[in-house]
């Protein structure tokens, strides 16, 4: 990673080769400790900016909560993206943006569909977080969640 700025790199994190039921090669794991982080940026580390008016990408502020924590669970070895619905476009402002507050990161995907009411469907482990206000250290809770039904 380049020292002076959160550009992406590499995560360097060792992947477990992986196999599915017939034996054959699957898409490899990370080990269980490290987590895979997808982070939204528009009302998420920052106030919620629409692509209609990028100028104000420049000069929002980042949430302090959201750049400290963020940046503790780069150091603890985990991989953040951040994810957005900002287009290509908007892909210089969003990387000098990051670079100005210090957030270290691995990765930025853009394009992310608008309009939340989001739905992820995977065969890799999926956990989601809804931000409301405050970016802390996770904890556990139980929580209803939609599944496909079982055989069929």
């Amino acid at each position: 990673m380049n020292e002076l700025s959160g550009r992406p790199n590499s995560a360097n994190v060792p992947l477990k080769e992986a196999t599915d039921e017939k034996g054959n090669a699957a898409s490899p794991l990370l080990p269980n400790h490290v987590k895979n982080y997808l982070i939204d940026i528009d009302g998420t580390v920052t106030e919620d900016v629409p692509n209609e008016e990028p100028e104000r990408m420049a000069t929002c502020e980042p949430f302090p909560d959201a750049l400290e924590t963020l940046n503790r669970w780069h150091a603890d070895g985990h991989i953040i993206t951040f994810f957005t619905s900002r287009t290509e476009d908007h892909r210089a402002v969003t990387e000098a943006w990051l670079d100005k507050h210090g957030f270290l990161y691995h990765g930025l995907l853009m394009g992310k569909p608008r309009g939340g009411n989001y739905h992820w469907v995977d065969n890799h482990i999926v956990r989601a977080t809804r931000y409301e206000g405050n970016f802390s250290d996770l904890i556990r809770e139980n929580a209803e969640i939609e599944v496909f039904k079982k055989g069929g």
